[in-house]
């Protein structure tokens, strides 16, 4: 076996694109994007949700949520609310139409999930989970000397 194949950041890194490409090549099925998917996912976890927030959670611009929430309004999947605080946020809601997506993707998530932990007892599925968690969480937070590594990259 390669040294790189047991290179963590390496195998994170194409576990990622795997699970990236094959949620492309199912959305695509849809006549739509894996961005537009998260988008649907997300509003069905947080209802009213706004652009802004979105953006930020996707890691992306917010011109770019505008047009893929664009598009979705126009199949009729999203709708914007005015917030009731600030006249000038509009929510975001998830409509009717989008339940067939939802459920679609709800079920691609299971399957995938069940072919991906195939094989993984439950311990070994747990202690994936929590290594991840952590792996998550020292990424997130923010580093010690940020200044100091800021200063360095200039």
């Amino acid at each position: 076996m390669n040294t790189f194949d047991r290179d963590l950041l390496i195998v994170l890194h194409d576990v990622a694109r795997l699970m990236r490409t094959r949620f492309d090549q199912s959305a695509r099925a849809y006549g739509m994007t894996r961005a537009q998917w998260i988008i649907l996912a997300r509003l069905d976890r947080q209802p009213g949700m706004s652009q802004n927030e979105l953006a930020t959670i996707c890691e992306v611009e917010p011109i770019t949520v505008a047009r893929l929430v664009d598009r979705l309004e126009a199949r009729g999947m999203v709708e914007r609310r005015a917030d009731p605080h600030d006249r000038r946020v509009r929510r975001l809601h998830l409509l009717p139409a989008a339940g067939p997506i939802m459920t679609e993707i709800t079920r691609y998530r299971a399957a995938l999930e069940a072919e991906i932990s195939e094989g993984l007892d439950e311990t070994a599925r747990n202690a994936l989970i929590n290594s991840l968690l952590h792996i998550k969480s020292k990424l997130t937070a923010e580093p010690a000397d940020h200044a100091k590594l800021a200063v360095v990259g200039e």
